[in-house]
């Protein structure tokens, strides 16, 4: 039995800068069968790898997660049995890179509210986005993730406990963060492949790693991503900024309960947190309370680029 992936790309003009691109593309790289289910007046397609991977791509007229309330349903009906599932969409934001590939997992920091999660697959994402980006020749961007977050919060269409009624581990796929960026079909492309590619192995043993602290986009976590060291990599899936480590006060004891969330969300569980080093001490302490009750290792970011000397957990 192969694996099965799902993709939503909003492909109605005008709605997302990227989903109808990249759904282009992948129209000219495989050949898509239209399965006998319909979905906002749209085929659900299919394109299944010699492997017997299957691939499923729900073309939708909203961005999934801007309308959740009305998608859940289907997703729950029809996808819930998803190895990985991914959302492709664009990035924007004042203070953002403006040529990126990102990845980041569904969650609600402040609420508490962690979507499945699965390192693998984020790894394996990640790697193809980097191999294609190189091979299609953009220099100019890079691969990155970001801080875990739903966008469903903006638009009041339920609140963030809907985001733990999908079990599939979901992703959200994007390109960012300018029009030129989203424009880019060379850009396009390499998304297209990279979906393709989620179940590729490179048979690297994971350390599945919790990250706390730090920015949105922080290079102390993503600048490890293709770190590799005796036969292993790190499996980075969750990351939650500072920003609503304060905001949604995990100095209580409330905070250690969401974090406990949080772990048990991640596929695998996880060997070690990361903390930036510029955390305050009361989020330090509750991440090495944390890390007691785990049996794991609590280390500042910095150790990330020495893992042989982590005594990481088994």
């Amino acid at each position: 039995m192969g694996k099965k992936a799902v993709y939503y790309m909003a492909v109605e003009d005008g709605i997302d800068h990227v989903a109808l691109p990249v759904f282009t593309q992948l129209k000219k790289l495989v050949e898509l069968k239209e399965l006998d289910l319909m979905i906002d007046e749209y085929p659900v397609l299919e394109y299944c790898n010699e492997s017997g991977d299957e691939f499923i791509f729900v073309r939708t007229k909203k961005v999934v997660c801007h309308d959740y309330n009305r998608y859940l349903p289907y997703m729950n009906s029809y996808f819930e049995d998803a190895d990985v599932a991914g959302l492709v969409t664009w990035h924007e934001g004042g203070n953002a890179p403006e040529k990126i590939f990102t990845v980041h997992t569904t969650g609600d920091v402040e609420s508490g509210n962690f979507g499945a999660a699965d390192p693998r697959y984020m790894h394996n994402l990640l790697l193809s986005l980097e191999k294609h980006r190189k091979n299609e020749g953009l220099e100019d961007y890079f691969v990155t993730t970001e801080a875990t977050h739903w966008s469903g919060m903006m638009y009041g269409n339920g609140g963030p406990e809907l985001i733990t009624q999908y079990s599939a581990p979901i992703m959200d796929i994007e390109i960012g963060s300018i029009i030129e960026s989203w424009n880019d079909p060379i850009a396009a492309i390499v998304i297209s492949k990279a979906l393709i590619d989620v179940f590729n192995n490179d048979n690297l043993e994971l350390v599945n790693v919790l990250c706390a602290g730090g920015t949105h986009f922080d290079r102390a976590f993503s600048s490890v991503l293709f770190d590799t060291w005796e036969g292993k990599s790190y499996g980075i899936s969750h990351i939650i900024p500072n920003q609503w480590l304060v905001s949604g006060k995990y100095e209580e004891q409330t905070g250690l309960d969401k974090l406990l969330l949080c772990v048990n969300s991640i596929k695998g569980g996880i060997r070690g947190i990361a903390m930036h080093d510029g955390l305050k001490g009361v989020y330090k302490d509750r991440l090495r309370e944390l890390g007691k009750i785990l049996g794991v290792p609590v280390f500042k970011h910095q150790q990330l680029r020495r893992p042989e000397v982590i005594d990481w957990a088994k």
